[in-house]
């Protein structure tokens, strides 16, 4: 059994779980729980390697001339942030929402110009996030209107803690939608594993207890219409499940 920290409204327990149990729980609709983050929430393009391979000479032509030399970082503000269970709202004229699978590190204390061989001791532990975009090619400027859409950052539903996750850089990552595999990576893949991503963030901006910094989307992610089920599972930290219901219905039943 492994010990984990569970959020719910205004509680924070300690407490041993089975994972099994859990998991009964979280794919059981009836398990609802708020976003288990208290700070900024700060999200990571183009850091797996097939993400990046996937854009070819792109990369290498108008606008961007070279590939990225440090973390390319986009924020998902409050408005996006939701939890287990919680549906993600369909925008009226979309037909259909980008998956975004991410590993969530959240900060358990203040984190400035930290040297990669000392971020673990700044970590707190790991969540699962679903970073949903509606789909779109261009990366040179935000995609504030693609990403930071009400309800597009389901995370939780537990905060995993750092000491049973030993090796992050090497956790599988699927994707089902509908009880379907539709997508399986590691996070192996980063180009900036965990402890160099934070570093190199560190660098150049603050990190404060309670915020969390997703390290990154796999290539090809899945895409999901109005009705599925999208569940995310990342090996030794959790399973966050949501449904994608569209934005008109939400109001007929009185969501938004």
């Amino acid at each position: 059994m492994r010990k984990v920290a569970v959020n719910q409204p205004g509680l924070l327990l300690q407490r041993d779980m089975q994972p099994e149990l859990l998991y009964e729980k979280i794919t059981n609709d009836s398990f609802i729980c708020n976003p288990v983050v208290s700070g900024t929430v700060y999200g990571t393009l183009l850091n797996y390697k097939g993400e990046l391979d996937s854009l070819g000479n792109a990369m290498h032509a108008s606008p961007y001339i070279q590939p990225p030399k440090a973390p390319i970082l986009y924020i998902k503000p409050a408005n996006t942030l939701s939890g287990c269970n919680m549906p993600i709202p369909l925008p009226k004229g979309t037909a259909e929402l980008q998956i975004g699978a991410a590993l969530a590190v959240i900060l358990g204390k203040t984190a400035k110009d930290v040297a990669e061989d000392s971020v673990f001791e700044y970590i707190a532990g790991y969540t699962v996030a679903n970073d949903v975009t509606i789909p779109h090619s261009n990366f040179f400027r935000p995609a504030i209107k693609e990403k930071c859409r009400d309800g597009f950052c389901p995370i939780g539903p537990w905060i995993v803690g750092a000491e049973a996750v030993p090796s992050p850089d090497r956790l599988s990552i699927t994707v089902f939608i509908n009880g379907q595999l539709r997508q399986k990576n590691s996070t192996a893949n980063l180009l900036r594993p965990v402890s160099k991503l934070v570093s190199e963030v560190s660098r150049f901006m603050t990190l404060y207890e309670g915020d969390a910094l997703l390290v990154g989307i796999p290539e090809n992610p899945p895409s999901a219409k109005d009705g599925d089920t999208v569940r995310i599972e990342i090996e030794q930290v959790g399973v966050l499940q949501n449904t994608i219901l569209s934005e008109t219905a939400m109001v007929l039943k009185g969501m938004l």
